[in-house]
């Protein structure tokens, strides 16, 4: 074998390592996108359950992707067990059974509790990174790390101590809410493994096509009733706010953000994920007036500090390279 072919092969097989601080804040621009996402579920859930939304909202977006995927469909071809088992995972357990534990969760423990440990997502993401993709974390990146967690913790509970027993803490909803992180951190990493495979326009058709079988296995076992609007102008409304759902936060945010993944390690981009919150927080009180407190002020000043500082870190990589 010549060395050009052990070169395709070796691409073929390792996911990009280039720094990029363009790349960065594509990963923070689509997981900021996420956070618009009341701004049209709280419309829907008036009608449908969290099941039925997710549904819909994926055969919508599959509408879109399956040309995408047909026209591409020669990246499947040469795949590996690992790389679909990667696919499914973030089909399967980063879009429906982490969705699910997190709402179980938040049913069945504190929820205080419940979106702390949820806050753990960063810590799964890093350590899967370093296990499976052989990461490097950048300088100082455990202090940034500690300032990006106690900035989301601010954004969450403010200076309060979100429960008062630990009892309260150890419940079987704080297991799920683990889960759930877990799932969501390793949808990171299997993220940046696939985006180094192949387009990042087929790795989001995949995400959404490969989920669909399960949501309608889960949707029908769930067995609840579509209470649809009637009345020309309920319709509508329902409609408009189910397209808006699918494409902006859904399609639009992943496309953006695997478009940034392929050129920002999967331990970083868990940082980027942060903004996420941020924009929660915003649309809470741009929308819905809740009023941003000092602490929650503080909170964004920390995580976009440590969001800078990676950034610049990336660009210093890329410059080098």
């Amino acid at each position: 074998m010549d060395n050009e072919s052990v070169n395709v092969q070796k691409k073929l097989s390792l996911p990009k390592e280039k720094g990029s601080s363009s790349g960065f804040w594509l990963v923070v621009l689509g997981a900021a996108l996420w956070g618009v996402d009341p701004l049209f579920r709280i419309i829907l859930l008036k009608s449908l359950t969290s099941t039925q939304i997710v549904l819909l909202e994926h055969i919508i977006i599959v509408l879109f992707v399956a040309p995408i995927l047909w026209r591409q469909r020669s990246e499947l071809r040469g795949l590996g067990m690992k790389h679909v088992a990667a696919l499914l995972f973030l089909s399967w357990g980063g879009s429906a059974f982490a969705t699910i534990l997190f709402t179980k969760g938040l049913v069945d423990g504190n929820i205080n509790a419940v979106l702390l440990l949820q806050k753990l997502q960063p810590l799964f993401a890093i350590i899967l990174a370093r296990m499976l993709l052989k990461e490097r974390l950048p300088r100082h990146f455990s202090v940034l790390f500690i300032l990006a967690l106690v900035g989301t913790y601010l954004l969450t509970f403010g200076f309060k101590v979100p429960f008062g027993h630990w009892n309260e803490f150890v419940q079987v909803g704080s297991l799920f809410s683990l889960g759930a992180a877990a799932l969501w951190g390793g949808s990171t990493v299997m993220g940046r493994l696939m985006v180094g495979q192949m387009k990042y326009e087929t790795v989001t058709s995949l995400r959404f096509i490969l989920a669909l079988p399960l949501l309608f296995a889960i949707t029908w076992s769930e067995g609840a009733a579509w209470n649809l609007p009637t009345g020309t102008l309920a319709i509508a409304g329902v409609s408009l706010n189910l397209l808006g759902q699918a494409l902006l936060p859904g399609l639009l945010s992943l496309l953006v953000y695997y478009k940034g993944l392929t050129t920002t390690k999967a331990s970083v981009a868990t940082f980027a994920e942060l903004s996420f919150p941020m924009v929660g927080v915003l649309i809470n009180w741009i929308v819905f007036q809740e009023i941003i407190t000092s602490a929650q002020i503080l909170g964004f000043v920390l995580i976009w500090g440590a969001l800078f500082v990676i950034s610049r870190q990336s660009q210093s990589v890329k410059a080098g390279l």
